[in-house]
């Protein structure tokens, strides 16, 4: 009799004990991670490819003035591979860090076609943007390159080009680059390239062709370091010569 006795005296402890284990285990599964204090802190990881961006304070709109709109008679069908589309509104301004100025304009220029067709090669950055007849360089055909020395280092923001916009027509293999040296030797850097089957030579690009108009193609140069801009093409949509109205050059001393 006591023998049972303590049999169930034994059963009734072993339940009691499981029910106090359950009893504990979902506690602490229901209890917050850390105890109940604050989570854990983590040090966010820093991308090593991001650029630091400006803070707006110091960024403010580049000085641009365009030239009036010079479209003459119907637009020519211009149905050309890889082609933007039309904005259909002005350009937003353009920021760059306070200080930044056209360098370019006054600067010496110089080209592959040294006698041109017609105008001179100075006019290119003689702050002329009109498309009005005395305004623009013709150069001759096949490809063609004029390059602008900056006299100088410069940090470059933006680039801004004028091929001839008295018509809707697209300029083909338009491709530019900054260099150190006049040879385009040393830090030579591609910041355009539309030539996509490299008939340029100078490897495919990738950005797309675009229609002139009068508020130039300006291209985000992205504070490119370089004394020389070089500006290739090859023909257009109406002929085989190459033409340049202005090139402005947006940067600061990069001493």
């Amino acid at each position: 009799m006591r023998k049972g006795l303590n049999s169930s005296v034994k059963i009734c402890v072993l339940a009691m004990l499981l029910v106090s284990l359950c009893f504990v285990c979902s506690c602490k599964k229901s209890e917050p991670a850390g105890g109940g204090s604050e989570p854990a802190k983590t040090t966010p990881v820093k991308d090593p490819g991001k650029v630091a961006v400006k803070p707006a304070e110091d960024m403010a709109p580049i000085e641009l003035e365009l030239p009036k709109p010079m479209f003459v008679g119907t637009p020519q069908d211009t149905k050309v591979e890889n082609l933007e589309k039309p904005l259909g509104r002005p350009r937003a301004p353009f920021l760059a860090p306070k200080g930044t100025t056209n360098v370019a304009e006054g600067k010496a220029v110089s080209s592959s076609d040294e006698e041109p067709i017609i105008g001179e090669i100075e006019m290119i950055t003689d702050g002329d943007k009109e498309a009005a007849d005395g305004s623009y360089v013709e150069l001759g055909p096949f490809r063609q390159d004029v390059t602008v020395d900056l006299e100088a280092a410069y940090n470059i923001y933006a680039i801004v080009v004028w091929h001839y916009h008295k018509q809707a027509r697209v300029y083909y293999d338009v491709v530019v680059q900054v260099a150190d040296d006049a040879d385009f030797i040393n830090n030579v850097q591609t910041v355009f390239n539309n030539d996509i089957d490299n008939s340029a030579g100078l490897g495919v690009g990738k950005d797309k062709h675009y229609t002139e108009t009068n508020e130039g193609k300006l291209i985000d140069a992205k504070g490119v370091k370089g004394r020389y801009v070089r500006f290739y093409s090859k023909g257009n949509t109406s002929n085989d010569l190459n033409h340049y109205i202005e090139i402005a050059v947006y940067g600061k001393s990069a001493q």
